[in-house]
């Protein structure tokens, strides 16, 4: 059994270990992924099996269904990875995986598979915030990269804004008090016929539509950095029932750059303001929503503007995948921290601040 003495002297020597390789593992939603990083900042490997194809039937995620497939895909993720590196499990220094948040299920498949991994290999095991793998996405694609900065973090379910004082050293800044960014997306997506995931057909739609044509409402939660994202998501399904309910055709390519961009003005005026007001020279995007064109436009345009640096993962990093949850370990191993196996999921973990 692995002991915490055990354990404890592997950390000690890996604490002094020049490089220091491993094994990562990400099935917070509907992606099954396994990467091997070297010190944070390199890809050995990345391997991803998406889901996406088989909840586009049901419209959305169905927790059950993304739980079964994680399990069938596990060890096929974690063999792909290693083959692609060239290496064997004898050649790691340690395992990591993300434990929350997200769907309770899908996250204890990765979790009991990477812990059932340690067990049998002796690797001690690194647990992994979902939210600062995907602020870690920054440190594979601009490697020279170093904190502090802020980070603008916009997916599915998070819309935060967080000054990294250094690794894995936040401190939130503002965060959205309703809905999140990608789930406004998804739902006014969900209104103009789009399938799952709407996010990303919404914007393709939007490249050929006139985003001045419906005048969405701009909310003023009170937290200064704050997001709000809900009376804008009413506003736009309400003048699309409107003129649904008139037999009106919708302009479906209008509506949807109309929407686009009232989203993306948000997120990008409230980043600027906490970039002038943070005294920071660097500004970083993460989560899936970091992928949309229009907001990567816009940040590279205000980035040129008002004389900051602006980082951006490369797309595929963008979405969900193991490699940025390497990154993310790295440092967490740096800093001591390693999981037992009491493990456990948690679907709602917050942002270590």
């Amino acid at each position: 059994m692995n002991t915490n003495a055990e354990m404890l002297e592997k950390l000690q020597n890996l604490q002094s270990k020049p490089q220091i390789r491993i094994l990562a593992m990400e099935s917070s939603c509907d992606e099954t992924a396994a990467a091997i990083i070297e010190n944070g900042r390199k890809i050995l490997s990345s391997v991803i099996f998406s889901q996406a194809d088989t909840h586009a039937l049901y419209g959305g995620v169905v927790p059950e269904i993304a739980s079964r497939a994680h399990v069938d895909a596990c060890d096929r993720v974690i063999d792909q990875a290693l083959k692609e590196a060239g290496m064997a499990l004898s050649d790691l220094d340690a395992l990591a995986v993300t434990y929350g948040p997200g769907l309770v299920g899908a996250l204890l498949t990765g979790v009991n598979c990477m812990k059932g991994l340690s067990f049998t290999s002796r690797l001690p095991l690194i647990p992994v915030n979902h939210i600062e793998g995907h602020v870690s996405a920054n440190f594979l694609t601009t490697p020279d990269l170093e904190p502090p900065f802020l980070c603008l973090i916009v997916s599915g379910g998070h819309s935060h804004i967080v000054r990294v004082n250094d690794y894995a050293d936040y401190t939130l800044l503002g965060q959205t008090v309703d809905d999140a960014a990608g789930e406004a997306f998804d739902k006014a997506a969900r209104v103009l016929g789009l399938n799952y995931p709407g996010g990303p057909l919404l914007s393709r739609l939007a490249e050929s539509g006139n985003d001045t044509y419906l005048e969405l409402p701009k909310p003023h939660p009170a937290g200064r950095y704050d997001f709000s994202f809900s009376g804008l998501k009413t506003a736009f399904l309400n003048a699309c029932h409107k003129m649904d309910q008139k037999g009106e055709t919708l302009p479906r390519a209008d509506l949807a750059a109309s929407f686009e961009k009232a989203v993306v003005d948000t997120l990008s005026e409230k980043a600027l303001l906490a970039m002038q007001e943070s005294g920071l020279s660097t500004l970083c995007l993460a989560g899936g929503v970091s992928a949309n064109r229009r907001l990567r436009e816009e940040m590279t345009r205000l980035s040129q503007k008002h004389g900051f640096q602006l980082c951006m993962p490369e797309l595929w990093l963008c979405t969900d995948n193991a490699a940025m949850i390497g990154s993310a370990a790295y440092y967490r191993l740096r800093k001591g921290e390693l999981a037992d196996l009491t493990l456990n999921a948690n679907p709602a973990l917050a942002l270590k601040m």
